[in-house]
């Protein structure tokens, strides 16, 4: 069992630290990029991890001196529903009053457009009698 443990461990810390790389973002990558973070966790199983948990991601304290899971509570973005946003139901409105006036645009164009087709038909009547 503890011949077991000597694998696991390492490949677990290696698995772990793999993915934690590929989860950060570049910019977040201290001293080299993101690629040879990725080779040097999977080249070197067992201290790769360790060196990338050490220096390789940057690690930001939180303020205060809180918790990181009291600090990402307080600072959790809460999504809103579409229809209880007020920003989205406005531009929903915005768009419906836009909408509106261009198809009343379009109903007084058509009528116009009849009235100068009656006009040109009794004009052409009008000729024939």
């Amino acid at each position: 069992m503890l011949r077991a443990l000597m694998y696991i461990l390492p490949l677990a810390l290696t698995i772990y630290a793999f993915i934690d790389c590929l989860n950060t973002p570049e910019d977040e990558a201290k001293h080299l990029p993101k690629v040879a973070w990725v080779f040097i966790i999977l080249l070197f199983w067992v201290v790769g991890p360790i060196v990338w948990f050490a220096a390789g991601k940057m690690r930001h304290a939180p303020a205060g001196g809180r918790t990181p899971s009291e600090w990402h509570r307080s600072h959790r973005m809460e999504w809103v529903a579409p229809d209880d946003n007020p920003d989205f139901l406005k531009s929903l409105k915005d768009e419906n009053e836009k909408d509106e006036a261009v198809l009343k645009d379009w109903e007084a164009d058509l009528r116009r457009r009849e009235e100068e087709l009656k006009k040109r038909e009794q004009g052409d009547e009008g000729e024939k009698s």
